[in-house]
């Protein structure tokens, strides 16, 4: 019905039927785009369900219009309805110049001077998008403010620390979480905050960068959007090329107001760490609950960048059990990223059934899982019950049975020919998973086999993680 008064828009608009239709991918939100083409024309059709959000997409859009800002223009909207026509920016995002950059070997060269001018553009949105703006109509508060904290701080305890069984003393972390929010409410707040200024809302089209998905926005302060742009998790800039740029943005607020470059970078790695707090409650939320792949790949970059933090002892202080729980979270051995991305990285787990079968965090999907109970077992000798499949007593049990060599002698051979085929293919990741009663011998033998036999045989990288006997 809606796609039905989105096409009768187009017509009343237009004066005829759009030819196409196609809509585009969908974005972890209610809303739904499409890409529709007329005889001579072309634009963007939206169908935004929330009436609130609809709302404070409509005013800002016309806001910052008149402000000169680079944002689509407005073609037709009937608010009531949650429906209206875009200008068509094209898909070519700030993303895909980065991963062409990488792909051409002249990163970070041919992106520096774009990364220039987005941070440029960034700063008007907050200092001259910030005059005069309703925020009235922001959505779900006017401003960034303590509670608004407090909420991202929450969702990352429960959509992520409860998730990947990270213990914490309850009282001990809210305790930091309300010492942490009082901490960022110092910083001056009185400018537009995108809330999320990430390379995917920022499409280059004709020599300049246009800018979308800024609904969530309200006042704020400067360094939550700078955050959010150069630790961005799947983007992965190096620590050395984030330092330039922050010293960039800085050197341009400088020319606006040097109190507020001054003022900057005392608050800036709070906002950094709240930012990535807050993105990995998402990633929780729509990666590891919705399985959704794009927030499950961004998990380990988005824990290396926390590790980054605490190795710079960037984290503010006085916060001991989050501190704790963040460094606990870098020695997980499900989010290790790969070693280098144009490899292939194989990652081997034992198991126990009893606990279930592990997920495939990467994303990508795909693999083996290996079922080793129909193998001799040395847990029913009493001998052997303390040993796993790491010691050398159960490693010459196993090793001299008949069945267990040929079972792996199938195992190589299923696994060679994908680490083949996927190497040629390009791809970057292979799970491999061997079960067993309890995760402690047999499968620990065959994974230990497997890694031995790859990094003999093939230019891999290998992860190994033996899930019960390393908890």
């Amino acid at each position: 019905m809606k796609q039905e008064e989105l096409q009768g828009l187009f017509r009343q608009h237009y004066g005829i039927q759009p030819l196409k239709i196609n809509e585009l991918p969908r974005s972890p939100s209610h809303r739904r785009y499409f890409r529709m083409v007329g005889q001579d024309s072309g634009c963007i059709g939206a169908i935004s369900p929330d009436p609130l959000i609809t709302r404070a997409f409509l005013e800002f859009t016309r806001h910052f219009r008149n402000k000169g800002l680079h944002v689509p223009e407005l073609y037709a909207v009937q608010e009531e309805k949650g429906i209206y026509l875009l200008e068509d920016l094209g898909d070519l995002m700030l993303k895909h110049l980065v991963d062409q950059s990488r792909e051409e070997g002249s990163f970070p060269g041919k992106v520096r001077p774009l990364y220039h001018s987005v941070l440029e553009h960034l700063l008007r949105f907050q200092v001259e998008g910030h005059v005069g703006l309703d925020y009235s109509v922001c959505v779900p508060r006017m401003e960034f403010d303590r509670q608004s904290v407090l909420w991202d701080l929450n969702h990352f305890k429960y959509f992520f620390l409860q998730l990947l069984g990270i213990p914490f003393d309850e009282q001990k972390l809210e305790d930091d979480f309300q010492f942490f929010a009082s901490f960022l409410m110092n910083a001056s707040r009185d400018y537009f905050l995108y809330r999320d200024f990430q390379a995917r809302n920022i499409l280059f089209r004709d020599e300049s960068f246009y800018f979308i998905d800024y609904q969530g926005g309200r006042m704020g302060a400067l360094q939550y959007d700078v955050a959010s742009l150069l630790f961005e998790a799947r983007i992965d800039l190096p620590s050395d090329f984030r330092e330039e740029l922050l010293q960039y943005y800085l050197d341009t607020l400088g020319k606006v107001n040097k109190n507020d470059a001054a003022a900057f970078q005392k608050y800036y790695y709070g906002f950094v760490l709240v930012r990535i707090l807050q993105a990995m409650g998402a990633y929780g939320l729509r990666g590891i609950i919705e399985n959704i792949p794009l927030f499950l790949q961004s998990i380990p970059f988005a824990i290396k960048n926390i590790g980054w933090l605490l190795e710079k002892s960037l984290v503010p202080q006085g916060m001991p059990e989050l501190t704790k729980c963040m460094q606990q979270l870098t020695e997980l051995p499900d989010w290790k990223p790969a070693v280098a991305e144009d490899k292939l990285t194989l990652k081997i787990t034992s198991f126990s059934y009893k606990l279930g079968i592990p997920r495939d965090y990467s994303g990508h999907g795909g693999g083996y899982i290996f079922d080793c109970r129909t193998l001799p077992n040395p847990g029913r000798i009493e001998a052997y019950r303390k040993s796993t499949g790491r010691d050398r007593d159960v490693i010459d049990f196993l090793a001299a049975k008949q069945e267990v060599s040929d079972f792996l002698g199938t195992v190589f051979a299923l696994v060679d020919q994908s680490v083949r085929e996927y190497s040629n293919r390009g791809y970057t990741q292979l799970m491999i998973n061997f079960g067993c009663t309890g995760g402690q011998h047999r499968s620990v033998y065959c994974a230990e086999q497997l890694k031995a036999h790859l990094v003999k045989t093939h230019p891999v990288n290998v992860i190994l993680n033996h899930r019960e006997l390393d908890k």
